[in-house]
């Protein structure tokens, strides 16, 4: 799972393993370790209708519906928005990047692109 923060847009792009996490558990959370202080970063699925998050401590939660989760991974839907106070909110599909990078990218979706692009 990684996010994404620029001003009031808060990005969440999900990995195939993260959605399967996320259908079976109903939680997923990562942190970034600061020294003294930890920022942790977190999806809950509820039984909502829309997206929202919370900012509480050092924890910043997303809240999921549960029909968003089974959608992101039993079809070809990219993501969902919406919008929590003054906050953008975006939960999407890590796609494998165009370009070629260091990162290990094996549990990301196939890029639509690339796929489109061999046809």
């Amino acid at each position: 799972m990684k996010i994404r923060i620029k001003g009031n847009s808060l990005r969440y792009r999900l990995t195939r393993s993260d959605t399967a996490t996320l259908n079976s558990k109903g939680y997923l959370e990562d942190r970034s370790d600061f020294g003294l202080k930890t920022l942790v970063y977190a999806i809950a699925v509820t039984d909502d209708d829309r997206l929202s998050a919370d900012y509480t401590g050092d924890t910043i939660l997303l809240n999921m519906p549960k029909s968003m989760v089974v959608e992101l991974m039993e079809t070809e839907k990219v993501g969902f928005e919406d919008q929590n106070g003054p906050v953008s909110l975006l939960v999407e599909k890590d796609f494998t990047c165009l370009d070629n990078t260091g990162e290990d990218q094996s549990d990301n979706y196939p890029n639509p692109l690339l796929v489109a692009n061999k046809s």
